[in-house]
């Protein structure tokens, strides 16, 4: 398990009345988007260009994000987008959704220097003098004679950021803050094993495989955005259906990936130390940005060649989750995977989530004999209820979280214990779920249930004392 500690939370908007400069063409004129032919799909880019734009005005930035998260899926590559978006993003004062947006898109060549030019802004705004350099250096590469004397000017501006914290004419825009005088500090928690082997390292290769792995990747805690009918409602607390999904879901999957020889994997979840409210789980409100992704890559040992993210939201009882692998090399986002599902259909279609993510990471299983083999949960919704426990637990047993914290225990056990036979894996998490919970004097009335045969589940039970 590793720690590290950041501050972190929404950031916070320019003021309105000092927003960025409107995007700028190669000229430095006011930029025109380029005008692509005319079709059913050109028209319906622009309607969704110009509703965003007014949700905007009508400051409803979620509304407007939540437009440009559909249209940049399809038309992400269109150069007219990219900058359309990062103009009106800057226009209204929304700086760092430029970052988080259009700055994993942006490809100068394919692009133009207009989006480039409109980055760059957005960088020195949140006064981020190494990111605006590499997006300047790869306008310079372009050697686009018109652009050297804006090239200048913002090489300047970059400087003067650098000697001085600031730059005269553009707002300052905290990237990392929160309320006013209050800040949360974060401790963010990688889980290199199954969750539920942790305790059981006596067992050694019998339950899990150990050999060279070439890629390493981590999967993210799940940000909870709102639901569009509600966005007042307060963040769901520990136990709420949506907080075992934001942190059960990477655990399920690190869990898998595990057991293939082609990948070393994290989960990464986190805590909060809240000045009022003491420390509890952490719910991020908003998809992990690059800069997240960065500090997650310098704090695990030797470095991430990918990373999955992504957010849910329920909504009049139909939840939504939407997953994106980043490739680290070039922080570039690969692919979307986005499911919908009711409590009915929850299990059928987190299932095939699971399937489509380990088909399009090209997953593969250790030969038999190596560790336990791996078979998907019959119950995924289940499931991912055993392995929030597992971690709460986890957590409460290493005085990192308060016990008095832990969600609930029966309803996990009681739906839990028809599905701890099989595979072996589960009846492995039903007996140090109840090593945990006994160790710090919480467990729940149980009766005993079959487990599986396998021997590994035998020695667990003894080296477990139970």
């Amino acid at each position: 398990m590793g720690l590290f500690d950041r501050m972190m939370g929404r950031p916070s908007q320019p003021s309105p009345q000092d927003p960025l400069p409107a995007p700028a063409n190669a000229a430095g004129e006011p930029a025109v988007p380029s005008v692509a032919p005319v079709g059913a799909e050109t028209i319906g880019v622009r309607s969704r260009l110009v509703a965003a734009r007014q949700k905007l005005d009508a400051k409803d930035l979620p509304g407007a994000l939540a437009l440009y998260e559909e249209m940049l899926a399809t038309a992400g590559d269109r150069a007219d987008v990219l900058v359309t978006v990062s103009g009106d993003l800057g226009a209204t004062g929304h700086v760092a959704s430029i970052i988080e947006l259009v700055a994993p898109r942006y490809d100068a060549v394919r692009h133009g220097p207009a989006t480039g030019l409109n980055l760059i802004q957005a960088y020195l705004a949140v006064r981020d003098p190494e990111a605006a350099r590499h997006v300047l250096d790869i306008l310079f590469a372009l050697n686009r004679p018109e652009l050297e004397d804006r090239l200048h000017g913002l090489s300047n501006a970059i400087a003067e950021l650098l000697a001085n914290g600031a730059v005269v004419g553009l707002p300052d825009v905290a990237p990392l803050q929160q309320a006013p005088n209050q800040t949360v500090k974060i401790a963010l928690i990688t889980i290199s094993k199954p969750i539920w082997s942790y305790g059981l390292e006596s067992l050694g290769e019998e339950i899990l495989p150990e050999t060279g792995r070439p890629r390493r990747i981590a999967f993210a805690q799940l940000a909870l955005l709102p639901a569009t009918d509600d966005p007042t409602a307060a963040p769901p607390a520990a136990g709420h259906p949506l907080m075992i999904l934001a942190t059960g879901l990477p655990l399920w999957f690190a869990e898998s990936f595990y057991f293939s020889p082609l990948y070393a994997p994290v989960a990464a979840v986190a805590l909060a130390d809240d000045p009022d409210a003491g420390r509890k789980p952490m719910v991020f409100p908003a998809e992990w940005g690059l800069d997240n992704l960065r500090q997650l890559v310098d704090s695990t040992q030797g470095g991430l060649d990918y990373i999955f993210t992504g957010a849910a939201r329920e909504q009049a009882g139909t939840t939504e989750v939407l997953l994106r692998v980043w490739e680290v090399r070039k922080f570039r986002e690969r692919k979307q995977f986005t499911v919908r599902f009711t409590a009915e259909t929850a299990d059928t279609e987190l299932s095939a989530l699971h399937d489509q993510v380990r088909a399009f990471m090209e997953w593969a299983p250790f030969p038999a004999g190596t560790g336990l083999t791996y078979a998907p949960p019959p119950a995924p919704g289940t499931w991912l209820q055993a392995l929030d426990l597992s971690l709460a637990l986890f957590l409460a047993e290493k005085a990192a979280l308060p016990t008095a914290l832990v969600p609930p225990l029966s309803p996990v056990f009681d739906a839990f214990a028809p599905h701890a036979f099989s595979p072996p894996s589960a009846s492995l998490t039903w007996l140090t779920l109840r090593s945990r919970a006994a160790a710090l004097g919480i467990s729940p009335p149980l009766a005993e249930i079959m487990l599986n045969s396998h021997p590994a589940v035998g020695r667990a039970r003894a080296a477990l004392g139970l």
